[in-house]
This record gives C-alpha cells, sequence and structure tokens, in this order.
C-alpha cells in the first residue's frame, strides 16, 4: 500500500513525540524522521525521499521559514506543511512566499492534520480556517476580476467566492452539496485556468489590492 512519506521538524521535544507517534496510528502516512533543528533536517535532507515536511517556525538557530526557503528550490516536488502556533499574518506570508503550501496551527485535531498532509499531497492548498480568515482579510477591497471571473462557470466561480469568505474545503462542499474531491477538482481547473499554484495566488488574481 502507498503511504505518503513525511518528516517532522519540531523543536519541542512532547510535541515532536506526539506527532510521530500521531503519524504511526495512520495507515496512509510514513514518518521517516522528527528532526529538532533546521540545521538537522537539512544535513538528512539530500537521502530522504520524503513527499510531506511537517515545519515548525520557530526553532533554534535557522527558522523554519528559512529552511523552507532554503531548501524548496533544490527539490520542488516536496510540500511543506508549516505546523505552529504562529497566526500572524507577517509570518503566514512570509512562509507562504518562501515555498511553503500549507499553513496549520498546532491546536488542530489529529484528523485536520491528517487530512490538511493528504490534502497537500493531492495538490491542495490547507489551511487551518483562521489562517484562511488572514489570509482573506488580507485582501480587503475585495474588487473582483470580472474579466477572469466570466472564464469561469457558475460552479466554480460559487467555489472561488467561498474561499474568499474564508471556507474549507469542507464547508465548500457542504454548502454547494458536492463530495470534497469534487472541490480539489474544481480548484485544480481554477489553478490551471489562472496559471496559479495556490488558493493565496488565486483569490490575488481574482480580487487584486488596489
Amino acid at each position: 500500500m502507498f503511504k505518503i512519506k513525511v518528516a517532522i521538524v519540531e523543536d519541542d521535544k512532547d510535541i515532536r513525540s506526539s506527532m510521530t507517534e500521531l503519524l504511526s496510528m495512520s495507515h496512509e502516512l510514513n514518518c521517516l524522521g522528527a528532526f529538532e533543528r533546521a540545521e538537522d533536517f537539512i544535513k538528512c535532507f539530500n537521502e530522504l525521499t520524503v513527499d510531506v515536511v511537517l515545519m515548525d517556525i520557530t526553532l533554534p538557530g535557522m527558522n523554519g521559514i528559512q529552511c523552507v526557503r532554503q531548501l524548496k528550490p533544490l527539490k520542488p516536488s516536496v510540500q511543506y506543511l508549516m505546523c505552529t502556533s504562529h497566526n500572524d499574518a507577517e509570518r503566514t506570508f512570509d512562509s507562504l512566499c518562501a515555498g511553503a503550501t500549507g499553513y496549520v496551527l498546532k491546536n488542530s485535531t489529529p484528523e485536520q492534520i491528517f487530512n490538511a498532509i493528504k490534502d497537500i499531497h493531492n495538490g491542495g492548498s490547507p489551511m487551518s480556517a483562521e489562517i484562511a480568515r488572514i489570509v482573506v482579510n488580507s485582501f480587503p477591497n475585495k474588487k473582483q476580476n470580472n474579466q477572469l471571473l466570466e472564464a469561469f462557470t457558475t460552479r466554480e466561480q460559487e467555489v472561488l467566492h467561498a474561499l474568499a469568505k474564508g471556507y474549507s474545503y469542507k464547508e465548500i462542499a457542504d454548502k454547494l452539496f458536492i463530495s470534497i474531491e469534487t472541490v480539489r477538482t474544481y480548484l485544480r481547473k481554477i489553478y490551471e485556468t489562472l496559471q496559479v499554484h495556490s488558493k493565496v495566488e488565486a483569490l490575488n488574481k481574482i480580487f487584486p489590492k488596489n
């Protein structure tokens, strides 16, 4: 059975141990290693065939954002899921600009973390609801690019507007009476049309700042 290969970079021993134990409970995930420092992970990076990295931000020495910025160009296919207690706009956008594809808070439930790992591996950009609101609030004017919107079907536009309101994939699915996988399919089409790779980039194109 195929398993998503995951690495953890987390300086807190108890949290690191809990995350490792959490991943070991899943039949779909395989934890390749857990690292206290970014520098330790960097030393092993080339030897690891990793799919997803759970990355803390506040680390001794090099921080998680700096680590992602250094490693992302080396293996672009590796996806970085920031897993942190920080929920401020600056760290969120610094992480995304560095190359992270998702951002979840440490107070997320085990199921939410499992789903975020699977989502990011399948091409999504998972974010905790609180983080999604921060991203959405960075587009205060919500001025629509109507010309771009016309390129989408009515249902795709509904998905975009739901994203702009900070809805999670599950909330969008419930609102539109479709499956989460169908939401992901719509998003893949939206990303292809806009020639973007993330939720943030899509919203930035559809709801540009003045």
